[in-house]
Parts: C-alpha cells; structure tokens; sequence
C-alpha cells in the first residue's frame, strides 16, 4: 500500500508516530495498522456517544498496547450508545462496528462510524427525516 504524507504530517504504524519532514511517500509492504493525521480526532472533539466511540477506536489504532484495555471501554460505550439510539441504521451499524473490532479491523469500524454522524448531527437536532438514503447506500 502507497501512502502519500504533506510535509509536517503525521501517522500512526502500529503505535508509532511518524512525521515527514517533507512531501513523501512511503509504501508498506506488509500488513499494518495505520491511521492518518488527518483522521485522527483529539479528545475533545469526542463530544457524542459516536465520536466516543471513533476516539476509543483510533486509540486502539494508536496505541495497541492499550487495546485490550481500550477494548474493554469500546464494550460498555457500544452497550450504552445501542440503548441511547433506537434508529435503525444507526442499530444495525453499531452490531457491524462490534463485530469489526473484534476482527481487529479498527479502521473500517472507524469509517463506519464516521459515516453516521450525519445521521447522529440530526438526531442530536431533532431534525432528522428519512431523506438520507444515499448515506444509507454509502453506509452499506
């Protein structure tokens, strides 16, 4: 896999930091636990039960020595958002998310989440309607 990086910017392999100096890319040649800069959300960015739960994700992603531990949390915050949520998609995403990370498959847990958070902007609002299939089809 070829990963372009700005100069400056950042990525996590495995729980290391790395940051390029200048415009570069890398290419990994095995498999590999990676997140980008630019996916990356600070802790207080964390603000909703679904961007809780991306935070305790990339954690896993960021540090894999805490992921166990991380993986413990990420149980009780899927438990309480599926009793907090009653919207179906948003149901049918979090059980995928589960199953996902207990895969180890952090990263396509992560982008599923974040392919909620208009549905959950919203809920959150109160002004959700039905009008979202092509999240629906993209989600899918």
């Amino acid at each position: 896999m070829k990963i372009g990086l700005k100069a400056g910017e950042r990525l996590f392999i495995n729980g290391a930091v790395i940051r390029a100096e200048r415009k570069t890319s890398i290419e990994l040649l095995n498999d590999a636990v990676f997140l980008l800069e630019g996916h990356v959300l600070q802790a207080e960015q964390a603000t909703t039960p679904l961007r809780q739960i991306y935070f305790i994700l990339q954690t896993m992603i960021m540090d894999p020595n805490a992921a166990a531990s991380a993986g413990d949390m990420l149980d009780m915050v899927l438990t309480s958002s599926s009793r907090t949520f009653s919207h179906p998609l948003v149901l049918e995403r979090l059980d995928e998310v589960s199953r996902l990370a207990g895969e180890k498959r952090w990263f396509e847990a992560m982008k599923l989440i974040r392919d909620l958070y208009p549905i959950e902007a919203e809920l959150i609002s109160g002004s959700y309607s039905e009008r979202l299939p092509e999240l629906r089809s993209a989600a899918g």
